[in-house]
């Protein structure tokens, strides 16, 4: 017995297994790249507030430590701003309470550094 042979591929059926090959000719229908948007000039930063109050607190907070930070006078915006730093730098947990930055665990001595970093003149530790 001999086996039948399948019929010849049509063309159609070769499209078919190539499925990007009709793109190459729609290249040339595509837009020409624009131009890149300059980025807008930098705002000047904010003077930093001239005194700063570190401080490690327990007392209220059932045994566990936290950061203080006290003195910043800032907006509240750029407080929240410098919070999400510090809390993305330091790899921890914080919140703003009233005026103060609190920050999850003992970080006192890296957050002096990032606050001298910024420009603050003068760090207090309470």
């Amino acid at each position: 017995m001999s086996k039948k042979k399948p019929p010849p591929a049509a063309p159609e059926a070769a499209a078919f297994h190539a499925p990007f090959s009709g793109l190459a000719a729609l290249r040339e229908a595509l837009p020409s790249v624009p131009a890149v948007a300059r980025p807008s000039p930098p705002r000047p930063a904010r003077k930093a507030p001239p005194r700063v109050v570190v401080r490690l607190e327990r007392k209220g907070r059932r045994g566990k430590e936290v950061t203080v930070v006290e003195g910043l006078a800032l907006p509240p915006a750029e407080r929240e701003a410098w919070l999400s730093e510090l809390r993305r730098l330091l790899g921890c947990g914080g919140v703003e309470e009233e005026e103060a930055l609190v920050l999850q665990g003992d970080h006192r001595a890296r957050v002096e550094a990032y606050l001298r970093g910024r420009g603050v003149g003068r760090i207090s530790r309470g």
